[in-house]
């Protein structure tokens, strides 16, 4: 092979990796996270646990992205060690399909049918479709199955190349020779497993072996051992990814490792008796694409069939590996290997909001209450939901801005783009519910006391304050735009109940009823309350104007009040009689 061949082979291998990735990212976002929310709802049973690894695998191609997902899985809680078992077994099945697709390259025959089977024919028409697609057409999902087709033409261009790059070597007596070598299991096995380190992908690396497998000159003997030895290599990337996690991350990589080292000798040991005993026919006789793909697929099943049982024998194993140590922090659902699978990282994002708005809702409903009944416990727990909630926003926002740098689908670019928004007005609803514990303390320390009308009018405004906020959290909480559209007519009578009782309140105190005292306390709780209902109208405004991207927050609010024949007006006029003031006193 001269210096243009090395170069063929390589940039095949590049066209290859690039098409795997690409066409894996279209499947994910195509996905959008439902695969990883079923893994995430696993239950205790191994088996299940294998079936949905196989087929979350076999849609998104790739097992080291799945196995990397439950290490982050197990890391932050989610998941048991025991119930990650079964998902990694079934990752190593679902990643057999790539070699099943790429063995249509050795598919043989004259016929037009047979001749559309194969991929050189079948790629330019999906690579053409793809790409028109792309250019023509706005909607996302339909531009995720352009990247699948476009990624899927790439592969397959890529394996064609290394093929064409390779197929001279079949007639150099020292490749031919060099390849006899690997018949020896342990250097097979090394040989696998360093390739597959390399270009951290077992896809890749059993593609590359099917490659060489169509110059002839790969024997069965030399091709099985690289192939287990393939399935080790695999492991590297979940390992390096449980670099710096909690013990039982760390715990699910390894159970990943011993699973295919334990599964490779089995199956080695089994094959060389066997062959020694009854010597196998086929043993020295030329390995073809088909060949691979069976012989990589019945060693994953058979690992599996073999180890499932001793599950929890693994999951011991791995704990003698990483013994346990001193109590580990708190569990977070914000781990950094999801930020691989966008579209999952994003449903973890939105579990840490929900968390965040439950908190600051609390924390203000709490907060309310206390205004006419001081209680010190309870003042202090609003604090504290309040450095929580300040935590969250921390937590939440940069793990949302290395989000927003991934390749995102124009859906999960929305997600990502409401909660940044939305996470700012949950942490100044959070603020607001401590000014109001604060004017609580002021009222309690200087025996302050509102007049029978001014407590009525704050219960009213707070009772209409209390229903918004349940409102929009539980609006935030389902993404439920009909829900979030009761906010703004509720939000609307809030500001005008400020205004009305604000001014009462100011003849109060002219009158002598009230004292300045009174006032500048009054008159803080009464702006603390309106502005937590604008930032309940914000996040309302932004749960509706995400569904449509172009939708402008002023332009949607504008729209609703103008309305008068939309549910706004009539909602508005229900809100203002259910929190009408009482009749001024002349």
């Amino acid at each position: 092979m001269d210096i243009f061949g090395v170069l063929s082979l390589i940039g095949g291998l590049a066209l290859f990796l690039f098409g795997m990735d690409y066409m894996g990212a279209g499947l994910e976002k195509l996905a959008g996270g439902k695969l990883e929310r079923i893994l995430e709802s696993m239950t205790n049973r191994p088996i299940k646990g294998v079936l949905l690894g196989l087929a979350v695998t076999a849609v998104i191609q790739s097992s080291s992205a799945t196995t990397v997902m439950v290490v982050g899985f197990v890391n932050s809680g989610i998941m048991k060690l025991t119930q990650a078992v079964g998902i990694i077994m079934g990752a190593n099945i679902g990643t057999t399909i790539t070699a099943w697709v790429l063995s249509l390259q050795s598919i043989e025959g004259t016929s037009v049918i047979m001749k559309l089977l194969k991929p050189d024919s079948f790629s330019p028409i999906i690579a053409i479709v793809g790409v028109m697609i792309t250019m023509f057409v706005k909607s996302g999902k339909k531009k995720d199955i352009a990247s699948i087709m476009i990624g899927f033409a790439v592969l397959m261009y890529g394996m064609s190349a290394m093929s064409a790059a390779v197929k001279p070597l079949q007639d150099v007596p020292e490749f031919r020779n060099m390849l006899l070598l690997f018949e020896n299991p342990v250097f097979g096995v090394l040989a696998g497993a360093i390739m597959t380190a390399i270009v951290q992908s077992s896809s890749a690396a059993v593609g590359i072996l099917q490659a060489v497998s169509m110059t002839g000159s790969l024997s069965f003997g030399a091709a099985l051992p690289i192939l287990l030895g393939q399935n080790i290599g695999t492991c590297v990337t979940a390992l390096i990814s449980s670099i710096g996690a909690k013990k039982n991350a760390k715990r699910a990589a390894f159970v990943h490792l011993y699973f295919n080292i334990i599964g490779t000798v089995i199956f080695l040991i089994g094959f060389y008796v066997l062959h020694a005993i009854i010597s196998f026919p086929f043993f020295g006789d030329a390995i073809n694409n088909v060949n691979i793909a069976i012989v990589h697929t019945l060693f994953n099943v058979t690992a599996t069939a073999i180890l499932l049982p001793f599950n929890k024998h693994l999951c011991k194993l791995a704990e003698l590996t990483v013994p346990d140590k001193a109590e580990e922090a708190e569990t977070t659902h914000l781990d950094e290997r999801f930020l691989s699978v966008p579209s999952f990282a994003i449903e973890q994002c939105k579990k840490e909001a929900c968390k965040m708005a439950e908190i600051a809702s609390s924390a203000m409903v709490k907060a309310l209450h206390i205004v006419d009944n001081y209680n010190a416990e309870i003042a202090a727990d609003i604090r504290a939901g309040e450095e929580k909630v300040d935590i969250f926003e921390d937590r939440l926002g940069s793990y949302l801005v290395k989000l927003s740098s991934k390749s995102l689908s124009d859906d999960d670019s929305h997600e990502v783009s409401k909660l940044l928004h939305n996470i700012g007005d949950l942490e100044r609803i959070s603020d607001h519910a401590v000014n109001i514990v604060e004017a609580a303390e002021e009222l309690n320390d200087k025996g302050i006391k509102f007049t029978d009308s001014a407590k009525h009018e704050l219960q009213i405004m707070m009772a209409a304050l209390e229903e918004v906020l349940n409102i929009t959290t539980e609006a935030f909480k389902t993404e439920n735009t009909r829900i979030a559209a009761d906010v703004e007519p509720l939000e609307e009578v809030i500001d005008h109940l400020k205004d009305d009782i604000r001014a009462r309140h100011i003849e109060r105190v002219q009158s002598g009823s009230c004292t300045i005292e009174h006032g500048f306390v009054f008159s803080d709780l009464l702006t603390n309350f309106e502005r937590v209902s604008d930032h309940c109208s914000n996040i309302a405004v932004c749960i509706i104007r995400i569904k449509d991207s172009n939708l402008d927050a002023h332009e949607y609010l504008n729209s609703v009040r103008n309305d008068e024949a939309g549910s706004y007006n009539t909602n508005y006029e229900l809100y203002k009689t259910k929190y009408a003031l009482p009749q001024a006193k002349k």
